[in-house]
């Protein structure tokens, strides 16, 4: 499966980003999806996840309550709904497909990424 990232961009600290990730190829509907995201000099961490097949979410604690992830079947797509965004949150956001069974914020789990799309929440 091939995943297109995309939605950054430079915002405003509490402002809002809804991140996409789509997919080709093959329908993201056989695949748990995964945000991470990396930023300079730190290692990549897991943001969230949306399971499959039964669609439960899962969020790191740094952004519970803020982000929001939601699969749009018909699209192939699955978006990262960014709110209260904060200058912390600035990095280059992945998303990424795994077939499961592991832990979800474990990039080594995943076997597809997208290209990464910048996110930079700035005043």
């Amino acid at each position: 499966v091939q995943l297109q990232a995309s939605g950054g961009g430079l915002v405003q600290p509490g402002g809002s980003l809804r991140l996409s990730c789509v997919g080709s190829t093959y329908s993201l509907d056989g695949y748990a999806i995964g945000w991470f995201r990396q930023a300079p000099g730190k290692e990549r961490e897991g943001v969230s996840c949306i399971n499959n097949p039964d669609g439960s979410t899962y969020y790191a604690d740094s952004v519970k309550g803020r982000f929001t992830l939601s699969r749009d079947s018909a699209k192939n797509t699955v978006y990262l709904e960014m709110n209260s965004l904060k200058p912390e949150d600035t990095a280059t956001y992945y998303c990424a497909a795994w077939i499961g069974g592991g832990s979800w914020y474990d990039a080594g789990e995943y076997d597809y990424w997208g290209q990464g799309t910048q996110v930079t929440v700035s005043s």
